[in-house]
Formats: structure tokens, C-alpha cells, sequence
């Protein structure tokens, strides 16, 4: 197979087939899906850059307005896949009155307290505009309207503070998600450490992993905390999938996540959550199988899927989606 995924081909493939890899996995939903008249748009870059990131977000930008809050995976220290800091700079500078803002982790580590997160942050190059620990003054409860295992969820405190949000995403692997996109860089990055990261992963503790929630449940669990972020901004909410350096490894693995072997693909964004996840999905899946194998090892195997076909049932989104090319 060739090594080279040509821009001709994926906008066709991306058009004529959108879904159809979680449909083969999660057992049709995406045929059902196909029926369906209105398709998400999602606009679709190959320049991982300041320039490709500003063109893709003007696209979505039309209801960001306020005060913005950009989440944003800031990563464990010196992580050699985080997004590379002149594009979050772009980015974060063409938007007035916008903050970074992340939370505390359940886990302990170099982000567990706020104090060892802010050494972390300007470790890590995070220092050249201001960035809200949200659950630096504690949490607060928002509905999950809809929701099979929660009614609300506890996120950060300050994102009351926020009139709108952009959610910048590194799109990868995830040691117990299966994948990191759009919705867990919310569903586990707005809860706030104690609490909500408590409740989404059902943790008895903060350290034996062991009993930390796995499969579809944790699935579940994810969407119904995103849910929460995405209802609570309604139009207000927009996210970015940047599918670079992709590791099997979430960057909260730091030095230690395992080496990258897919390419580089682009950016992707939508003002439509369900959308933006499962067309970066469906763009991994046609790679290469030497490129693609540990990638979607680590997917099926944790049934990181179950996230878009439970986005889809909670109507949280469409799963049939347009490429735009910028």
C-alpha cells in the first residue's frame, strides 16, 4: 500500500464513507446514520501550523465571543507530542479576552497540586498568557442532561467564569480511553481533580489504577462529562482535532509515552463535537497498516469506539460529515 494518503483521496473517501469505521466496529449505527440528510461540515487542513490553525478556527469562530476559555492538554513535563507552542500562541492571541485553562489531575503527579501544575506549566513553555487552573478554588456541579450514570457532573469552578470555550485537541492514543480527541479533552479536562475526575472514572483512590473504571462504562462515563461542558456552552463551544505526533500514549505519559509511528495528518475542526472526533477517526483508520496497527490496537482494545456511538446516542452531535478543505 502506498505511504502517501493523497488530499484527492481522503476529501472523497471522507464524503462517500463518513462513519462507516465505527459502523464496522459498533455494529451498524453508522448505516442507519447514512440516511440522515444534514451532514456535519468539518474543515479539514494538512498545514500543521500558526497559519493552517488560524484559517481552520476562523471557519468555526462565528459564536465565540466574551470571554473565551481555551482548553487545552498542557501535558506532563518536557512531553515531546504537545502541540507545539507557536501555534496554541497563534491562536490564543487572535482571540480577545481568551485564557488557557486546564485542571488538576486525579492521578499524583507533577499537575496533582495547583502549585506543582503551574511549575509544570511554565516547564513546559505555557507561560505567555495567562492559564486558569479551574479547579484552582474548587468545583461545581452542572447538569448532565440525559445522562444513564450521572445527573450532573463536578467541574473546575471558574469555567462559570467563561462565556465561551475553543477546544484545541493533540488527537492520540490513550492508555485507558482507547483515543484522545475533542471529547475527553473535556470530559476529563474540565472535571476537577477530586471530584469529577473521581466520578468519571468510578476511582475508589487516586492510586491503585487497577480499580479505575476500563472498557465501555468508562466510555460512558466520559461522554455523559462532556456532555455537561458541551450543554452548558450550547452554541458557544467549537473544537479542533490536531492529529500530529500521534502516540499511543496521551500526553499525560510525558518522556515516557511510546514512540510515534503514524504521520503527521492535519488539523480538523467543526462546531460539531461527534463530528470533528469521528472524522479524525476515520482519517487514522485509512492509514497504512504499518502506521495504523498500534494505533487502533489501542483503540479496540480499551472499545474506545463505544465514545462516538454513545455521543450519537445522546444526540451530541452527527456522525455523517462534509470535509470543507481550507
Amino acid at each position: 500500500m502506498s505511504r502517501h494518503i493523497s488530499r484527492r483521496t481522503f476529501l472523497e473517501v471522507g464524503v462517500a464513507t463518513a462513519g462507516a469505521v465505527a459502523a464496522a466496529e459498533l455494529g451498524g449505527f453508522g448505516r442507519a446514520a447514512a440516511a440522515e440528510p444534514v451532514k456535519a461540515r468539518v474543515y479539514f487542513t494538512e498545514d500543521i501550523s500558526p497559519a493552517g490553525l488560524l484559517k481552520v478556527y476562523q471557519k468555526i469562530s462565528g459564536e465565540i465571543g466574551g470571554k473565551v476559555a481555551i482548553k487545552l492538554h498542557t501535558g506532563e513535563p518536557n512531553g515531546p507530542n504537545i502541540l507545539p507552542r507557536d501555534m496554541v500562541k497563534a491562536l490564543q492571541q487572535s482571540i480577545p479576552n481568551s485564557a488557557l485553562v486546564e485542571t488538576n489531575t486525579l492521578y499524583k503527579g507533577a499537575r496533582y497540586t495547583t502549585e506543582d501544575h503551574r511549575k509544570t506549566l511554565k516547564t513546559n513553555g505555557w507561560d505567555f498568557c495567562p492559564v486558569d487552573i479551574m479547579d484552582e478554588d474548587g468545583a461545581v456541579m452542572i447538569p448532565v442532561k440525559g445522562g444513564r450514570h450521572f445527573t450532573e457532573m463536578s467541574v473546575g469552578k471558574h469555567m462559570l467564569n467563561y462565556d465561551a470555550m475553543v477546544v484545541l485537541t493533540h488527537f492520540k492514543g490513550h492508555a485507558m480511553g482507547g483515543f484522545g480527541g475533542s471529547m475527553k479533552n473535556i470530559a476529563i479536562g474540565c472535571a476537577d481533580g477530586p471530584i469529577g475526575k473521581k466520578m468519571v472514572h468510578a476511582a475508589p483512590d487516586h492510586e491503585d489504577y487497577s480499580k479505575w473504571l476500563m472498557g465501555e462504562l468508562f466510555m460512558e462515563n466520559m461522554v455523559e462529562s462532556a456532555k455537561a461542558t458541551v450543554d452548558h456552552f450550547g452554541r458557544r463551544i467549537v473544537f479542533i482535532n490536531v492529529l500530529r505526533n500521534m502516540s499511543v500514549d496521551c500526553d499525560c505519559a510525558g518522556v515516557a509515552a511510546a514512540p510515534v509511528k503514524a504521520r503527521n495528518l492535519g488539523i480538523l475542526a467543526s462546531t460539531d463535537l461527534l463530528a470533528v472526533d469521528q472524522a479524525s477517526i476515520d482519517m487514522v483508520y485509512r492509514l497504512p497498516e504499518a502506521e495504523l496497527h498500534d494505533l487502533k490496537e489501542r483503540i479496540e482494545s480499551r472499545k474506545g469506539l463505544r465514545q462516538l456511538s454513545y455521543m450519537k446516542a445522546l444526540r451530541m452531535g452527527n456522525d455523517r460529515y462534509r470535509i470543507v478543505q481550507v
